[in-house]
């Protein structure tokens, strides 16, 4: 067989007969009632996976494994440089904790399919409280925590929780992040009146509580019955994520049961190459996707141990942060986005912290949440020695929509390629009028309905939103928002939103194409490129530019530099004139860069300060540096 070969076969299979491929796939998790039909696709866009099928996720990702010789095995390390403080929970002790935890909801009122929403920062307990819904059939709803009071009352409003549990704090490097306020501030704002909190004091901050609807978290959980688990449909969603809508009202979008824990055990192995037994780490947060996927649910219905960080990739107290926890863990994989590795390319360019650290055990590094730029890429695998897989979601898709996968037979990394489709994924590349373009030519990326298992079936009370966000633009298909390519070996290349694709005297340019060339810049860390408006050409571009730590050139010299890269890489057909050299870039708490604010800005257009943003300062910083800039 050649390099490939596997992966081929098997994603063709998983397009001609997608119900037998997922049939077997869904061998691999326990079933309280068998599926009656494997793809239900009577009322499309609406697609169901494994209707009639009855299961738990929460006995999937613990009570299985307890009871099929795992017990005595780690399923959670808590690693808390900013509290100094470390946990270990095998899979006995996770699931008696998640029990017991279950019993404190379920005495509350909390049954199948009623909400809980939980606003916790990243601690052991946080983890549990999702399980334990999981445990009773609840429908959690997570919201990163310390998120303002306004963005959660209008979750609160929209999915109408019986119970909110809660932590009186959230702990960043320089500060102490005072939750029980906020909450307090959004109940009070929210028309949905919140029966009840459950409330969790940590040792950094005691919270006040309001008489009749708080309750203490420990003194609550010390007389709870344990809760076993309750089968559910597999079609019954499993929790509510929000995402924030062009509209500003949040989009909650629902992952179902079945499809999820289905598709999560197949990637577990398949794309990330896990055995069971291993130590896996996703460094992301339970408030976004990737959290739900990879540090709870995926690595534990797998059967592998979870490392659950609270701390970031610099400052906590270094930036070889990441490396001490590998080292000390001795983790197989880390999972996390291009922003922390350019965070630490800039601390520390020549990888000197690197070397002091014995990273035998780790294979891969996965990247995900930005575009992977081939810089960054390049500099990881030169400096870890390992490959390094950039793949692609979102929080709609709930697992990757390509990648490479490493337990199958992996293939060659393309620097700035997302590598190939998932299972059940059939990616097009499509123009403004939905016709499919030629291989390497940037436009619309869809995929063909139906989306495989996994995915969401809806947004929460809000099919018509759903149907008209994302399956009315290119009918018959699933619109991602997403550009970029497909070259002629199939890989696909993401480069931008298709809303960051600039129109340059009618030359439609990705900001990605740019800003490859602008980071591959020896003094630049980090980059972003945005799209302004001009009389003469439509658009024209702007680069921001993060220099590397010790970088002591002049500025003029470094922007010379990177417009003339532009005109030799690209051509004067990207007309690139200008960029700024700037302290940070201003990103959600996730890590993404908000271009689409940032050329409000630019073009004097209003704009809101994003709920989701990690610094409202950085964004003064930039406006500063603009205004001096067209002055």
């Amino acid at each position: 067989m050649t390099e490939g070969d596997k992966y081929r076969a098997l994603h063709a299979r998983s397009l001609s007969d997608p119900e037998g491929f997922w049939a077997e796939q869904a061998q691999a998790i326990d079933w309280t009632k068998r599926w009656d039909k494997v793809l239900d696709a009577s009322k499309p866009p609406f697609y169901r996976w494994f209707k009639g099928g009855e299961l738990n996720a929460c006995h999937n990702a613990l009570d299985r494994h307890v009871e099929g010789g795992r017990a005595d095995q780690l399923a959670l390390i808590y690693d808390s440089p900013v509290t100094t403080s470390k946990q270990k929970f095998t899979y006995r002790e996770l699931r008696d904790r998640v029990a017991a935890i279950a019993g404190m909801i379920a005495a509350q009122g909390v049954g199948k399919g009623d909400r809980v929403i939980i606003y916790m920062p990243m601690i052991p307990e946080a983890v549990m409280a999702m399980l334990a819904c999981a445990r009773l059939g609840a429908v959690h709803s997570v919201v990163f925590g310390g998120f303002a009071a306004k963005e959660l009352a209008s979750r609160i409003d929209d999915c109408n929780p019986k119970l909110v549990l809660t932590a009186s704090c959230g702990i960043e490097p320089n500060r102490v992040v005072h939750y029980k306020p906020l909450l307090d501030q959004a109940i009070d704002m929210a028309k949905h009146k919140v029966p009840r909190v459950i409330l969790f004091q940590r040792p950094q901050e005691t919270a006040s509580m309001v008489a009749g609807r708080d309750l203490d978290w420990v003194e609550t959980v010390k007389g709870a019955k344990p809760a076993a688990c309750v089968p559910v449909a597999a079609t019954d969603p499993l929790y509510i994520l929000y995402t924030s809508g062009t509209t500003g009202y949040p989009k909650g979008v629902v992952r179902d049961t079945g499809g999820y824990c289905v598709a999560l055990h197949w990637s577990m192995k398949n794309l990330y190459g896990v055995k069971p037994g291993e130590v896996y780490w996703c460094a992301s947060d339970i408030g976004w996707v990737v959290g739900h996927s990879y540090i709870v649910y995926g690595p534990l219905i797998y059967g592998a141990t979870s490392i659950l960080y609270e701390g970031k990739p610099v400052g906590t107290p270094d930036a070889g942060a990441f490396w001490r926890v590998i080292s000390e863990h001795k983790a197989m994989a880390l999972f996390t986005a291009p922003t922390a590795f350019r965070a630490i390319k800039r601390e520390d360019p020549d990888g000197k912290l690197f070397k002091k650290y014995d990273l035998r055990n780790f294979r891969t590094l996965f990247l995900a949440g930005e575009r992977g730029d081939p810089p960054t890429v390049d500099w990881a695998q030169k400096l870890l020695g390992v490959r390094v897989v950039d793949h692609w979601w979102q929080t709609e898709t709930g697992w990757a929509i390509c990648g490479n996968f490493e337990g199958l037979d992996p293939m060659p990394i393309k620097l700035g390629s997302t590598s190939v489709p998932s299972p059940g994924w059939k990616l097009e590349v499509l123009d403004e009028h939905g016709h499919a373009m030629k291989a390497g030519e940037v436009g619309a990326l869809a995929a063909k309905l139906p989306l495989p298992p996994g995915t969401f079936p809806t947004l929460w009370n809000a099919d018509e939103r759903y149907k008209q966000g994302y399956m009315t633009e290119f009918p018959g298909y699933y619109k991602t928002g997403d550009a970029g390519f497909i070259d002629e070996d199939g890989y696909v290349s993401v480069m931008t939103r298709v809303d960051d694709v600039i129109n340059v005297a009618g030359h439609r340019l990705s900001t990605g194409q740019i800003e490859e060339v602008l980071g591959a810049h020896n003094d630049v860390a980090e980059c972003a490129v945005i799209g302004i408006a001009d009389e003469l050409k439509g658009q024209v571009p702007l680069g921001l530019l993060v220099l590397k730590s010790g970088v002591n050139r002049p500025h003029e010299e470094i922007v010379g530099d990177v417009v003339t890269m532009v005109r030799e890489r690209i051509g004067p057909v990207a007309f690139f004139k200008s960029a700024l050299v700037v302290h940070r870039l201003p990103k959600t708490r996730s890590g993404k860069i908000l271009r689409g604010t940032m050329q409000k800005m630019a073009d004097n257009q209003p704009w809101t300060m994003p709920a989701t943003i990690e610094d409202p300062a950085v964004l003064d910083e930039i406006a500063t540096a603009m205004k001096k800039e067209t002055t």
